[in-house]
């Protein structure tokens, strides 16, 4: 039998809008506080697994916004190289067929590495066999809530709804819905995000010109509107024309008297690296491509080792199987719309 829920009392409602944070005693002056009970990171995580594929009974919205991961293509340069990457050495591989060109095939690729959905508009002769290939954007293409249905949706206005059987869609499987395929690099998505916002944050440091990151403590005795003075010199090195020379003259002022603390200007440095490398290999390690393939210096005097070697190694394991991913195309067709030339290996030529 399930419980009924009940209203708080006002005690509890007070006790609720102060959070988790409790002072843990009744100063004046300094007080201390302490915080809740640790809470598990799992609770939070599964946020995705509660959205569903809604619809307004013509077509399903993706579970992730679909502009939402066209806008985080651009993100960081390591996530969009590594998509590139992949879809430069797919069209690289493809024999071009009567059916599919090399340019619909690149775009159908760069949909399905991005949107983790690829979508394919079938033009079909009158006897019904299969005439011409197409490609439907997937950032616009919705399934419809009729199966074998689709809908095209640039905008909330435009919509067109597909022919039945005009559209073949590739999706990447998602583990808690079977509407839409899923993009693999979801869990790195948030470390591609810190590193566009390491690099706004250093980038407006430079612009606004607020450099000074120091304290200027004075302890000694001075004339009048000597401070006033100091006030605005510092003021005035801030902005455009930066990093300017300051100079202070205090006749009678104690060797002590004037000294300057910086701020952690040297450990802002060493985060701000930290920081982009970090999320770099994150990123890497969800697109799993070998650094030397995107031009990544290495760190060491040693290298990443010979990158014929590791394309050979990057081409068996990851587009490889992408190119099977594709092979599905002609089981629903029935045609070899899609076909691969095979590959000669560095060690082999």
């Amino acid at each position: 039998m399930s419980k009924r829920a009940r209203r708080m009392s006002r005690a509890e409602a007070r006790d609720a809008r102060s959070g988790a944070i409790e002072a843990s005693n009744d100063n004046r002056g300094i007080q201390a506080f302490s915080f809740g009970d640790p809470e598990p990171v799992l609770d939070r995580a599964t946020m995705l697994e509660m959205f569903e594929c809604w619809h307004n009974h013509r077509w399903y919205e993706p579970p992730v916004p679909f502009h939402g991961l066209a806008r985080a293509f651009r993100v960081s340069p390591h996530h969009s190289s590594a998509i590139l990457l992949k879809r430069n050495l797919l069209a690289a591989s493809l024999d071009p067929t009567p059916w599919l060109s090399r340019k619909t095939f690149m775009a159908a690729v760069m949909d399905y590495l991005v949107f983790g959905n690829a979508f394919f508009e079938i033009r079909r002769n009158r006897l019904g066999g299969v005439l011409d290939i197409g490609h439907s954007l997937a950032k616009y293409t919705r399934r419809g809530v009729k199966p074998g249905t689709f809908w095209w949706t640039p905008s909330q206005r435009d919509e067109v709804e597909y022919p039945e059987g005009r559209i073949a869609a590739i999706m990447a499987p998602d583990i808690n819905q079977e509407i839409y395929g899923l993009p693999e690099y979801l869990s790195a998505l948030q470390s591609a995000l810190l590193n566009e916002s390491a690099t706004l944050f250093r980038r407006r440091y430079y612009l606004n010109g607020s450099h000074a990151g120091y304290i200027l403590y004075a302890t000694g005795q001075f004339a009048d509107g000597d401070v006033d003075k100091m006030k605005e010199a510092l003021k005035n090195a801030k902005g455009p024309g930066n990093f300017r020379n300051l100079l202070l003259h205090a006749p009678d002022g104690k060797q002590d008297g004037l000294k300057l603390l910086p701020i952690a200007e040297a450990g802002a440095k060493d985060e701000f690296l930290g920081i982009k490398n970090t999320t770099r290999d994150d990123v890497l390690a969800a697109h799993r491509v070998p650094p030397q393939l995107l031009g990544i210096v290495p760190a060491n005097a040693g290298g990443f080792g010979d990158p014929a070697k590791a394309l050979d190694g990057f081409f068996e394991l990851e587009i490889e199987p992408l190119q099977a991913v594709f092979l599905d195309l002609n089981d629903q067709l029935g045609v070899e719309a899609v076909r691969f030339r095979e590959r000669v290996r560095a060690e082999a030529a």
